[in-house]
């Protein structure tokens, strides 16, 4: 039989999501901005990964959805990212422009992971 894996102790891992709302036929200009290689944010330490998932509407919806969800080692990581001069810089640009006439709303969340799976044979290899 096989072993369960047991969660760490303490999981410290913070997810960022950011749900952006744009009317319909627009989420490919939304997520090809979230979707370039490299940038400031994952030079910081403690950046996981940045994940950008799609919510199509149906033929006759009038808007999609983009979800940004950017993974940090901590909480600490994420402060760094957000006390980071490329951070404060972005929003300093971006501090009087208006957001483009495409999107409906943007919806930010932060969320504290409290439990995890992980696959069974990983944890096998580690022991």
């Amino acid at each position: 039989m096989r072993q369960q894996v047991r969660l760490e102790e303490e999981i410290r891992i913070l997810i960022q999501m950011r749900t952006i709302t744009v009317k319909a036929g627009y989420s490919d200009k939304v997520i090809e901005r979230f979707s370039q290689p490299g940038g400031p944010m994952t030079e910081i330490e403690g950046f996981i990964d940045l994940t950008v998932s799609a919510k199509k509407g149906r033929r006759n919806d009038e808007e999609e959805q983009v979800v940004v969800m950017v993974r940090w080692e901590s909480e600490e990581a994420w402060k760094r990212w957000e006390k980071s001069p490329a951070h404060i810089e972005g929003h300093r640009n971006s501090r009087n422009q208006q957001p483009p006439d495409f999107v409906i709303s943007t919806v930010v969340e932060r969320l504290d992971v409290k439990a995890a799976k992980h696959p069974l044979a990983k944890a096998e290899e580690q022991s």
